[in-house]
């Protein structure tokens, strides 16, 4: 289990700033949901978290160890990313992009241990029926599960998700998220996912982290952060929020 903490974080390219005073902590076996308006520096973020950016300021920990005495290798073996935009090689089938998941911990000779892991997350994700098909074969949709599925297979303690669900169908950001917080949940991984949809953070996330101007303006449980006018602040657009079945729903009215 390995717990994310940002304390003082901040980024910039040359001079313009992106993120400022960044502080959160997220925590094992819970999902941590980042919201926010286009440009509020979410994706930037998440490349920070992973290791791909390092902060100008401040310190991001894995548990108590500072990224940036942190190898590229240790942090690829406890950090699993999936950006935004990413492909899947034509020329590899479900399985084999599956297993290219799990290169970390590949030696000469694959194991049984990797080849359990891909099985797994077919199973889980209901994917064995795509196992031997290929790339070209599959539809926009399908090949964003395979990414995730990708993304699971290296059995990260930390997941990190970039707009995971924002090419699928309804069902299947249903399906796809939550086995997410399944998976969160059952092996006590922390995840963090960026996504623009308010209703399904209302969703799946114990807690939400809102962006905009490069600083954090919110954070907290759902239910206690998510207002209309901290939402009408972020967003510029006012909104209304009500309940059913037990869920919050963000409805949008008007722009400001």
């Amino acid at each position: 289990m390995v717990k994310v903490s940002l304390a003082g974080v901040g980024f910039q390219y040359g001079s313009h700033k992106v993120l400022e005073n960044i502080s959160f902590d997220a925590f094992p076996g819970e999902v941590t949901t980042i919201i926010g308006p286009n440009g509020a520096g979410k994706s930037t973020l998440l490349k920070l978290i992973s290791g791909i950016l390092k902060p100008t300021k401040g310190r991001i920990c894995l548990d108590n160890k500072d990224t940036i005495y942190m190898s590229r290798e240790e942090i690829v073996k406890i950090v699993s990313y999936l950006p935004q935009e990413n492909t899947i090689p034509g020329i590899l089938t479900v399985y084999e992009t599956l297993l290219l998941g799990r290169i970390p911990y590949l030696s000469l000779r694959i194991k049984e241990e990797d080849l359990k892991a891909v099985e797994n997350v077919l199973e889980d994700l209901g994917l064995k029926s795509f196992a031997l098909r290929y790339a070209h074969q599959l539809s926009g949709g399908e090949r964003q599960m395979i990414l995730i599925a990708q993304a699971l297979v290296r059995e990260p303690k930390v997941l990190l998700l970039d707009e995971p669900v924002s090419n699928l169908d309804i069902r299947h950001q249903l399906k796809v998220l939550n086995m997410i917080r399944k998976i969160t949940f059952e092996k006590k991984m922390t995840t963090i996912i960026v996504i623009h949809d308010l209703n399904m953070a209302l969703r799946y996330s114990e807690n939400i982290i809102i962006l905009n101007g490069g600083r954090i303006v919110g954070k907290g449980k759902p239910r206690s952060i998510l207002t209309e006018d901290l939402l009408a602040y972020t967003y510029g657009v006012d909104v209304k929020i009500y309940e059913t079945d037990g869920f919050l729903n963000v409805i949008p009215i008007r722009p400001k």
